[in-house]
């Protein structure tokens, strides 16, 4: 019988390293660089359709304005030139500032009460059919429908501008409390009944944390609904305020600089999002291995 052949490793010669396998980093790796260069292909490929565009001139400038002036907008409201501060007096990271905090106390107020109303909804069927007509007459309308009763009642500085972020926000993450609630496992609730938990051990331990994941859905959902509507929260005496600058501009005709707050609001909110998910898997480290 011929000899079996010689393992790889023991052909290779004396303090040879052994050739490296292709781990799961260097697997990994052209498709991490391919995620990063798609975004990046797109964002060259939308500039140089916008410069044809710009320069085609069927447009005038004050509809399509070239990316070069948009540029210099952004310079210009993020610095002071010939004594001019920013817009209006206020740079652009401060519009941007002032906006988020109302986002924040808004929002904040919105997804608290939603949390909450979608839990006692989610558990208790009467309460559920008492406010689910409520939350959906509220969630079909649009943020300018009631802005101007807000303006109303509440006047015009802060408050309306932050109830009407918070009512925003609100619907969303009620109604995914709510149906997050109400499909957790039957078998998990009748199995923690059986073994003697009570009411509020059952909703800590199963409801909760199998309701989560689709929550935390419901605030990236109400956040973003929110950040919609802060162009018509700062409709009235809304500078200094990121919308309230978008909107004063626009009013004058100055297109690079709505183009540059629209850009601001777009960015921070893309960033916000995606703090929002790292969150989620920091919390919800079980999502989609269930």
């Amino acid at each position: 019988m011929p000899p079996a052949p010689a393992a790889p490793e023991l052909l290779a010669e004396p303090g040879a390293a052994p050739a490296a396998a292709p781990g799961p980093a260097r697997r990994r790796r052209p498709s991490a660089l391919w995620r990063l260069a798609l975004p990046f292909g797109s964002l060259l490929l939308f500039l140089a359709l916008w410069q044809a565009v710009a320069a085609a001139g069927t447009w005038s400038e004050t509809l399509v304005p070239p990316p070069a002036k948009v540029w210099d907008a952004f310079l210009a409201v993020s610095s002071t030139r010939d004594g001019v501060r920013g817009y209006n007096g206020t740079y652009l990271v401060e519009h941007l500032g002032i906006s988020l905090r109302r986002i924040a106390f808004g929002a904040g107020v919105g997804i608290g009460l939603g949390v909450l109303l979608g839990l006692v909804m989610g558990t208790v069927r009467w309460v559920r059919s008492l406010f689910e007509p409520w939350i959906s007459f509220l969630r079909t309308l649009p943020p300018l429908a009631y802005f101007s009763l807000l303006i109303v009642w509440l006047g015009i500085d802060e408050e309306p501008k932050i109830t009407l972020l918070a009512v925003a926000a609100f619907p969303p993450i009620a109604v995914a409390t709510t149906a997050a609630v109400a499909a957790a496992p039957r078998h998990l609730v009748e199995a923690a009944r059986a073994l003697g938990a009570s009411r509020w051990e059952v909703v800590k331990d199963v409801v909760l944390p199998s309701a989560l994941p689709e929550t935390f859905t419901g605030v990236r959902l109400a956040v973003g609904v929110a950040y919609s509507s802060l162009v018509a929260a700062e409709l009235v005496n809304g500078l200094p305020g990121i919308g309230g600058m978008v909107k004063d501009a626009a009013n004058y005709n100055n297109t690079p600089v709505v183009l540059v707050g629209i850009a601001a609001i777009g960015v921070s909110g893309l960033l916000i999002d995606a703090l929002l998910v790292r969150l989620e898997r920091a919390v919800v480290p079980w999502r989609g291995r269930t």
